[in-house]
C-alpha cells in the first residue's frame, strides 16, 4: 500500500457522471498524489482529463470498452497492473459478471466493489429470499415466478391470478435481473386491470426472466449508501431520488433524473429513528451476509462462513419505503447510486483515497460529510425518458458557460459539474448520446438554496437537452412531510 505523499495509482472502472464525481473525489486528496487508469464506455471528457498525472501528459492510462465486457478490463488492468495501486468499479454490469474476482485473481491489483458472490443486484428474487430470512419485516409480500415452471401462458396467469387473489391486484411487477430500472411496473402508474398488469408480465416472462411480483408499497423513499471494508460498514448521508422523467413525478421510470440530501444524516421527512431504522436493518443484511455464501446458481444457503472481504466497497445501496408499518425495502444494489454518490462527494470531508485504503485494508470506521445540503440535477438528450419519440437535430454540447460560472468566485466548490453520456470526438467537439449528459450539483446551507445552484448550472448548458425543474423543491419537500405525518398518524392508529 502507498504511504502519504506518495504517488498512487487507481484505476475507474467508469459509466455515467457518477463516475466523473468519484475521479474529481479522488483527485482532490492532499495526502496523495493520484494517477488515473480510467476504463471508459466512450470518450467521456471529464475522464480524458483525469486521465493524467497531475502536471503531465501521459498516455495509455484511458480506454474505452463500450460494454465493460469483464475480461477486456482485466486485459486493460493486466498492461498497467505494475503501476496500478487499486481500483474502484462503479457500475454494476462488471461486478454481477464477477470483474472483482477476475482482476485480483489474474492480477493481484485490489477492487473496491462486491465479489460476484455479492453481486445480490443480480437477482431481485435472491434479495427477496435473503430479506425473508434476515429481515422479513422489511419485505413486502412476493411471489417468485420462473419461466421453467409453466408450460403455457394461460398456467402461468392462473398462477398470477391466485398470488393477487391473496394480495390484491396492487403490485409492483419486476423482472428478476437487472434492467436499469426501467423494467418495473407498477399498478395505477403502467396498468390499471389484471389484464393489462398480465401483459406487463408476460412482456417480461417470455423473454426467459423470471418475475417477482410483490405488493405495492405506499409511502416516502429514501436511499441508504454505505462503504464497507468487509468487517464493518460507514453509512453516508440519506439521499432522495427522482426516478419519474417529469416533474411532479410524472413519466415512465428513468435511471435517476436527480437528487438531493439534507444538511443532516437523515431526509427533511424523516427523523432520526428512521435513520436508525435503516442502520438497524442493513446491519441485519451485512451480518446474514458476512455468515453466508450463495451458491454459483445464485441459491441461498447458511453453510459456509466468509470473512466478509467480498463486500468490500460499496456492497450496499439500498432504496427504502418508508410506510405506515415502518421502513420497507424495495430493493438492494451492490455499488454506488447514481445520481445518490453525486450527491454525497462533493461534501466528503475525509480523504477520499486515504478512506479507500481503509476499505482495502480492514481499518474503516467513519466517513464525515460536511453539514451541508445538495441538489442533483441531471439534463438528458431530448429522446431520453420518453420526452420525445424521436430527435434527430445537432447533439453537440457545451459546457463552457457552466464551468466559467463554476470558476465564478460567487460558486466555486459550491457548484460542480459532471459529465455523464457526453462524448469527446475528432473535432474536438461533445456530443450527447443516449443517456443522461450531464449532471450539477449545486452545494448550500439548505436543500432550496443547493438547489438554485444546481440549476443555475443546468441553465447555463448550451445544448438540445431537458431536465426537470423540481428536483429538491420546496413543494415536493412539503408534500413528503405532510405524507409522512399521515403515515405516522395511521401508523399510530394500527398501533392502538
Amino acid at each position: 500500500m502507498a504511504e502519504e505523499g506518495e504517488r498512487v495509482g487507481i484505476l475507474v472502472v467508469s459509466y455515467g457522471s457518477r463516475a466523473a464525481a468519484v475521479l474529481e473525489a479522488l483527485s482532490r486528496s492532499e495526502e496523495y498524489n493520484a494517477r488515473f487508469f480510467v476504463v471508459d464506455k466512450q470518450r467521456n471528457p471529464f475522464n480524458l482529463r483525469h486521465a493524467v498525472g497531475k502536471g503531465t501528459a501521459e498516455k495509455g492510462n484511458h480506454v474505452v470498452i463500450p460494454d465493460l465486457d469483464a475480461g477486456k478490463i482485466c486485459e486493460f488492468v493486466a498492461a498497467n497492473k505494475d503501476e496500478i495501486d487499486f481500483g474502484i468499479c462503479c457500475p454494476e454490469k462488471p461486478i454481477i459478471s464477477g470483474v472483482r474476482d477476475l482482476v485480483e485473481s489474474e492480477t493481484g491489483v485490489p477492487l473496491l466493489c462486491p465479489t460476484r458472490r455479492f453481486a445480490l443486484e443480480g437477482s431481485k428474487a435472491w434479495q427477496r429470499r435473503l430479506l425473508a430470512e434476515c429481515c422479513p419485516e422489511a419485505n413486502p409480500r412476493f411471489e417468485v415466478f420462473r419461466r421453467s415452471d409453466y408450460t403455457t401462458r394461460e398456467e402461468a396467469k392462473r398462477a398470477v391470478w391466485r398470488f393477487l387473489d391473496e394480495v390484491g391486484d396492487e403490485v409492483a411487477v419486476k423482472p428478476d435481473k437487472p434492467a436499469a430500472g426501467k423494467g418495473v411496473g407498477v399498478w395505477g402508474d403502467h396498468f390499471t386491470s389484471r389484464g393489462q398488469l398480465f401483459e406487463h408480465f408476460w412482456s417480461i416472462f417470455e423473454g426467459g426472466s423470471g418475475v417477482v411480483v410483490e405488493e405495492k408499497l405506499e409511502g416516502e423513499e429514501s436511499s441508504f449508501q454505505a462503504f464497507c471494508d468487509g468487517k464493518r460498514l460507514a453509512a453516508l448521508p440519506d439521499t432522495r431520488d427522482y426516478k419519474r422523467a417529469f416533474d411532479g413525478d410524472l413519466g415512465q421510470n428513468t435511471g435517476g433524473m436527480g437528487s438531493y440530501k439534507d444538511s443532516k444524516d437523515w431526509l427533511p421527512f424523516l427523523e432520526k429513528r428512521d435513520r436508525e431504522e435503516e442502520e438497524r436493518l442493513v446491519q441485519k443484511i451485512f451480518k446474514r451476509l458476512r455468515g453466508s455464501e450463495e451458491q454459483s446458481r445464485g441459491e441461498w444457503q447458511s453453510e459456509r462462513r466468509n470473512d466478509g472481504a467480498g463486500l468490500r466497497g460499496v456492497p450496499f445501496y439500498v432504496a427504502f419505503m418508508h410506510t405506515a408499518e415502518g421502513a420497507k425495502i424495495l430493493e438492494i444494489n451492490s455499488r454506488p447510486g447514481d445520481p445518490e454518490l453525486q450527491t454525497v462527494l462533493p461534501v466528503l470531508k475525509s480523504d477520499f483515497v486515504d478512506l479507500c485504503f481503509r476499505m482495502l485494508e480492514g481499518r474503516l470506521t467513519r466517513v464525515e460529510c460536511e453539514a451541508k445540503a445538495t441538489v442533483v440535477t441531471y439534463a438528458v438528450p431530448l429522446d431520453y425518458g420518453g420526452c420525445r419519440a424521436k430527435y434527430s437535430g445537432d447533439r453537440r454540447v457545451d459546457l463552457s458557460a457552466a464551468y466559467a460560472l463554476q470558476a465564478k468566485e460567487k460558486y466555486g466548490d459550491r457548484l460542480r459539474v459532471y459529465p455523464g453520456s457526453l462524448e469527446l470526438r475528432e473535432d474536438g467537439q461533445t456530443y450527447a448520446l443516449g443517456s443522461r449528459t450531464v449532471c450539477t450539483v449545486g452545494v448550500g446551507e439548505t436543500v432550496e438554496e443547493a438547489r438554485e445552484i444546481s440549476l443555475d448550472g443546468v441553465r447555463n448548458i448550451d445544448g438540445a437537452l431537458w431536465n426537470r425543474w423540481d428536483i429538491g423543491s420546496e413543494q415536493h419537500l412539503r408534500r413528503s412531510v405532510r405524507r409522512m405525518r399521515a403515515l405516522r398518524a395511521k401508523k399510530r392508529e394500527i398501533n392502538a
